[in-house]
Order: C-alpha cells, then structure tokens, then sequence
C-alpha cells in the first residue's frame, strides 16, 4: 500500500509510502480518499498528522501516468482527484501536515489540506503546474488563495516557482519551520495535545472557520451559532465549566 493510516495516543498519522519521492499516482489517491475517511470515522483517532517521511513529502503528481491520460480520460479523473484531497481537508478533526523536503504540485495541495503546516529548514513547496502547461488540478487554485491570497498564490501559481521554509514561513504557506529531524516529532506533539481536547468543541469550530471561509459572513455566523447553542449539550462542556468554576481556568480533563 501506498499510503498508511497509523494510530497511536489518539493521533492517526497519514503516512505516505511511495519511495523515492511519493508521487501522488491514481491508486495513491484513492488509498488516501479511503483512509482519510477511514480516520474521520474512527473514535481513537482524535487529531490527524499527514507526513512523507523524513527525506519527502510529496513531488507531485505522477506525470508519465497523467500524460498517457487524453481529455475524456482527465473528466473522468479530475473530480477523483478532487475528491481524495477534499476527504482530507474535511476530516472533522485537527489535521496537521508534517512537510520535509519537497511538497510540489499534488504534495503542496495537499499540504494545504491541512489545518496547519509544520515544515522543516529543507523544505521546498511550490505549485509548478504551469510549467508543464497545467494549472493546479487538486484545490491549488482555491485553498492557496484562500490561505495567502490571490496576489500571492498568483505569483505562485503563474510562475511556478519554489520557495524555502523561510520565504513559505513569511507567505503563511506554513505555521512553523523546525530543523527537518524535528518535525514529524513536533506535528505529533501538536496533534497529540490537541487529541486531548474536547472533540466536539473541535469538531465544531473547524467547521465554522472552514464554512465561514466558504460563504458569506451571515451564513458563517448562522453556522456559528448553531455550533455554539449545540455544544451546550455535550457532555465536554459541562466537563469544562464545571473545572473553570471549581478548579481555575485550563484544567480540565476530556475524555
């Protein structure tokens, strides 16, 4: 298998395993779909950690088998595509991307999946598409807007050029740059605090943030507050005023 869903202390890492630079072939992009779901369904998987390994993240689409592909063969293909990445941008849990060295193309979309981006000194994203006479065909257009805005993802896109952790850093394209042996550690550290939380609370506020981001602010606040009003119900917020009030702010404990 090429990719692999992995669980440990609450957290589910996606780890992909198509040596020697995971090119995002058709078979690994429906292995991804199906685990993406897989770790949205599962209750021991409370946060999600979305990793390459330690020399790569991912290069791209796999371009000999995309360019046996014709027109009819893509329309069929392309909301596949779509598809396999959106099941990961829409796993109901925190979902952080664990980037070293390249995230090109197909890795960079991917990357941007996530809620959060850990990236190492060696890293190099970038969304090169327009290079081999292509646009980004896996959310780049959209999520990389929507994450550094247009102008910026613009001059991505319509170059095609590669930036550093540093420069990726100062876009927002990632949260956090670490020495590279360091960041599968500290995108699990990330997922594993937040694997404690209370996971309906969590649940409910990337789905205001993501849907908001998506419409406009009437409906996101409406969506908000319907969040909001719903979690009173949970067993979690009981759990956590109950703490604030007897215990102090930050104390409690979630299931």
């Amino acid at each position: 298998m090429t990719v692999h869903l992995e669980v440990a202390e609450g957290v589910g890492t996606l780890r992909l395993d198509r040596p020697p630079m995971n090119a995002l072939d058709v078979a690994t992009q429906d292995r991804l779909k199906e685990l993406a779901e897989e770790a949205a369904r599962r209750e021991d998987v409370r946060a999600v950690v979305i990793y390459g390994g330690e020399k790569v993240f991912a290069a791209g689409a796999d371009i000999k088998e995309m360019q046996a592909m014709d027109h009819a063969a893509m329309v069929l293909r392309s909301k596949a595509l779509q598809d396999s990445f959106t099941a990961v941008a829409r796993i109901p849990k925190p979902v952080v991307a664990a980037v070293t060295g390249y995230a090109l193309g197909g890795g960079c979309e991917l990357a941007l999946c996530a809620d959060y981006r850990i990236a190492g000194e060696n890293a190099k994203l970038g969304q090169p598409e327009i290079l081999l006479g292509l646009i980004p065909g896996a959310g780049g257009t959209q999520r990389l807007s929507r994450l550094i805005g247009p102008s910026r993802a613009k001059d991505l896109i319509f170059t095609g050029r590669q930036v550093r952790a540093d420069e990726a850093l100062a876009l927002g394209l990632v949260d956090r740059v670490v020495p590279a042996e360091e960041v599968y550690a500290q995108a699990h550290a990330w997922a594993a605090k937040l694997a404690q939380g209370p996971a309906m609370a969590l649940r409910a506020a990337k789905e205001s943030v993501d849907t908001g981001l998506e419409t406009d602010i009437d409906t996101g606040l409406a969506v908000e507050r319907n969040w909001f009003a719903g979690l009173f119900a949970t067993e979690d917020r009981e759990r956590g005023m109950r703490s604030f009030v007897e215990d102090g702010p930050g104390k409690a404990k979630f299931l």
